[in-house]
């Protein structure tokens, strides 16, 4: 049994197929965690996540690109093009953003985790925010997720991203708010820093997520990083619909996906499919409750 500890089947990319895609994933033993990339997309979340008994939960909170400006986000995948327009989410905790996510959070049993939400200075900066201020309106709300994850006793979903010239920067960062914050309890999504910032986050409690980045052939540090992790502490995702593993690599991903990360994981530890298929489900299941 496996469990997609972070997929997007609450975006627009799904919404024709989206029962195909579910069947699919629970004919092949798979789980799936739906994760929220800002308020609209975290009730679609939980919308799903309700209609399923078992095997669907969800995960809300608001990206970190979403909180500077508007996005037209344009995806590809075998030739067919999806474009959409996301308007940027302004949170103040003064204004009431805080228990707008906090009676979300409320509102169902499916709902599992804070997230994603975290850093990202990639290509960001534009007339109206230098880096500085990006940096900090990410970081004042980040701070504010973490408050509400702490208050509900809930699991975060981090997704960090460091500038082009400075990748690795936004990793420290993110180390430095979580030690003032003092709350250890989540996973590092798509993980994409050094080794040793790996391991500092896993000595404070976390878990590293691994997609399928970890199975591209030119991935050779990550994949370094991955094979001396240690096994209890290594989450597999695919951040679908992005990020198609090997063999599927450049197509619309899914949920079922998911083993071919466990099994690249395996194989880097040297380990059976079996084994690795096994603890990685049961480390989703202790950090997520279910």
């Amino acid at each position: 049994m496996l469990i997609d500890s972070h997929a997007h089947i609450n975006f627009q990319e799904y919404e024709s197929k989206l029962d195909d895609v579910i069947k699919r994933s629970f004919a092949n033993d798979t789980w799936i965690i739906t994760v929220g990339s800002n308020f609209d997309s975290s009730q679609k979340a939980i919308a799903i996540a309700e209609k399923y008994k078992l095997g669907v939960w969800a995960v809300i909170g608001c990206h970190p690109i979403h909180l500077i400006k508007d996005i037209e986000e344009k995806s590809e995948f075998g030739g067919q093009e999806s474009t959409f327009f996301i308007t940027k989410e302004i949170f103040s905790a003064s204004g009431g953003d805080y228990q707008k996510y906090y009676k979300l959070a409320k509102s169902s049993r499916k709902v599992v985790g804070i997230g994603e939400t975290g850093l990202d200075f990639y290509r960001l900066v534009d007339k109206q925010n230098s880096i500085e201020q990006i940096k900090k309106i990410q970081s004042d709300t980040f701070r504010q997720f973490i408050k509400l994850a702490k208050e509900l006793n809930l699991p975060l979903v981090l997704h960090c991203r460091g500038e082009e010239k400075k990748p690795y920067e936004a990793y420290d960062l993110m180390l430095g708010i979580l030690n003032q914050e003092k709350y250890f309890k989540g996973v590092i999504h798509c993980f994409g820093g050094t080794l040793e910032q790996a391991r500092k986050f896993i000595d404070l409690g976390f878990y590293i997520g691994f997609t399928g980045i970890v199975t591209f052939k030119n991935a050779k540090e990550l994949q370094n990083i991955a094979k001396v992790m240690p096994l209890d502490k290594i989450l597999a995702e695919t951040d679908a619909p992005f990020l198609a593993p090997e063999p599927y690599r450049g197509i619309k991903n899914e949920p079922t996906f998911v083993r071919y990360v466990v099994q690249k994981i395996a194989d880097l530890h040297e380990l059976t499919y079996e084994m690795v298929e096994k603890q990685i489900f049961e480390n989703t299941r202790n950090l997520f409750n279910i």
